[in-house]
């Protein structure tokens, strides 16, 4: 959603793009009268006969992490580097044995790599307007298509579930899911009495530091979504709703630093896995107007690896890595 510009990117640099709103699940699909061995799946694009049990699926987008983790039948995968420091071992031995029909970008697709990969269905999991760089046409006449993109960021588990349903694997999230809700249950009682009272402010990954904006992110974006399934309370909204991602997230020129997050009490703000902030937070934090943010005096500011989860298997990261970015509130 910014500056990569990658499948998943319409909502944070092209947040101002509307996405489209996930249509209903597959779950009430069942096989079509019609034609034995399919069913008639409720997708963004509208009802596609696929078929019931998928045995060749090509995924795209969000739907290369999810159908790994939900051990779809797979012949085929866009790249998704940057899902990649998410991924266990295991998923990643599986990612790169894996023939890349596509690049990061839905311009980046081989038709006829896909087409060599004789599936009998491809899941798009990209967002609205990435639909116009494809040849949705072309695509058709190789394979039953469904489009299950994203829409908010937090989307990811109904999104993440809608896909494994459609590749016929949606049992498989089930023990992901309760282990996820489990870990979140425990961590939001862990630092229950810690987090009373705290209101948070989120300072995410894609600012535009050329354009002098650094992006604040609220309850339901990349950065507080999982979070707030630990009790981290990030209110407000943004001053004004864009679709998709633009709906919780916003660029303020850099001189707002103080009217953004200046009546917060403590400030998250994404790392790279390796604990360092990005180009567009380091552009934040070197701010003299940053230092002089309440929540830093007070020595309430905390790094998020992890952040950009969007399965059960990798959100699971990201719990660990809040746990231990608010350890020193337990110390105080």
């Amino acid at each position: 959603m910014h500056s990569r510009k990658p499948w998943r990117l319409a909502g944070a640099v092209a947040a101002a793009l509307v996405l489209a709103t996930a249509c209903g699940s597959g779950d009430s699909g069942g096989k079509d009268a019609g034609a034995a061995g399919t069913r008639v799946f409720e997708a963004d694009n509208g009802k596609v006969t696929i078929p019931a049990e998928p045995q060749r699926v090509v995924a795209t987008g969000y739907a290369v992490p999810a159908l790994i983790e939900a051990d779809a039948k797979l012949v085929g995968i866009s790249s998704w580097k940057r899902g990649l420091p998410l991924m266990t071992d295991e998923d990643r031995k599986t990612y790169d044995g894996l023939s890349k029909v596509a690049g990061e970008t839905a311009a980046e697709t081989n038709y006829e790599a896909i087409a060599t990969a004789k599936p009998d269905l491809i899941v798009i999991g990209v967002p609205k307007p990435a639909l116009g760089d494809l040849d949705m046409k072309r695509l058709e006449t190789i394979a039953p298509v469904a489009v299950i993109g994203p829409t908010v960021p937090s989307a990811w588990r109904e999104l993440s579930r809608r896909q494994a349903d459609a590749a016929g694997q949606s049992g498989n999230l089930e023990k992901a899911k309760a282990d996820y809700e489990k870990k979140a249950a425990e961590l939001k009682a862990k630092y229950k009495d810690a987090l009373a009272g705290l209101k948070f402010g989120h300072v995410g990954a894609y600012g535009d530091v050329s354009a002098g904006t650094f992006m604040r992110e609220f309850a339901g974006s990349w950065g507080t979504n999982i979070a707030g399934d630990v009790g981290l309370d990030y209110p407000g909204t943004v001053k004004k709703k864009g679709g998709g991602a633009a709906d919780v997230s916003e660029y303020p020129s850099i001189e707002e630093l103080p009217d953004s997050l200046g009546d917060v009490d403590a400030v998250t703000y994404s790392v790279q896995p390796d604990g360092t902030p990005a180009e567009a937070v380091k552009y934040a934090l070197d701010s003299k107007l940053w230092k002089n943010l309440p929540a830093v005096k007070s020595g309430k500011t905390f790094g998020i690896r992890y952040t950009e989860a969007a399965t059960y298997a990798s959100a699971m990261r990201t719990l660990d890595a809040i746990d231990e970015a608010l350890a020193p509130l337990l110390k105080k």
